[in-house]
């Protein structure tokens, strides 16, 4: 099902389409052979983008990194220590997973490469207090339970990626299907949908292949 918009960072643009900024995010993992638990992170309320959401540590590419494979490694190494004080062992800790792009409809557009993680043994997430201001480790369905009860805000990406992982019974099941996989980016569209229970048009984030999309 298509979830409403906008959410925080995702308000829709009246003016020229916005060029979208690198992006990389990492989808820490940890409980392998056993079970599967994501890592995510508060970003404060008082941030402009995506303020109070609960997130995958993440960031935008600077432009010195170039914008190749090796540079969105490189800021998600970068933005993971940052953003949740982990230190990966370098840039082959990383599985690529996804690559999604911000609708051309909305404001603050991003292309983002998510990598898969294994959590380094002996680490534990220290969150800066700032930018980001707790953390969690949750099944991906649990997650998704706290954001059904109110309990967590979840932004779109977030929620897709969350129930894709939902799939997986163990870390060790979800990297091997993931190594060597080719990953195709992902751009959903924005489209008005008549929301007559809502009292007018609704603005609805579709994905490829779902009604709507074309």
């Amino acid at each position: 099902m298509a979830d409403p918009v906008p959410g925080p960072g995702e308000e829709l643009n009246e003016g020229p389409t916005t060029v979208p900024r690198q992006a990389a995010t990492v989808i820490v993992l940890r409980a392998g052979d056993d079970a599967l638990e994501v890592l995510l992170v508060k970003r404060t309320p008082q941030a402009r983008f995506m303020g109070g959401a609960w997130v995958f540590p993440g960031g935008a590419v600077k432009d010195a990194e170039g914008d190749d494979d090796a540079a969105h490694r490189a800021a998600a190494l970068r933005e993971l220590a940052e953003e949740a004080g982990i230190a990966l062992s370098g840039a082959q800790a990383l599985v690529p997973f996804s690559r999604w792009i911000t609708p051309v409809e909305v404001k603050i557009r991003f292309d983002t490469r998510f990598y898969l993680a294994a959590m380094p043994s002996g680490q534990e997430p220290v969150v800066d207090g700032e930018e980001i201001v707790d953390h969690a480790w949750l099944e991906p369905q649990a997650a998704l339970r706290a954001h059904e009860a109110g309990e967590l805000l979840l932004v779109f990406p977030t929620i897709k990626h969350l129930e894709q992982l939902a799939a997986f019974a163990s870390v060790t099941e979800l990297l091997a299907y993931a190594r060597g996989r080719e990953v195709e980016p992902v751009l959903p569209r924005v489209v008005i949908m008549d929301g007559a229970s809502a009292g007018g048009e609704v603005a609805r984030i579709v994905l490829p292949g779902e009604p709507g999309y074309e």
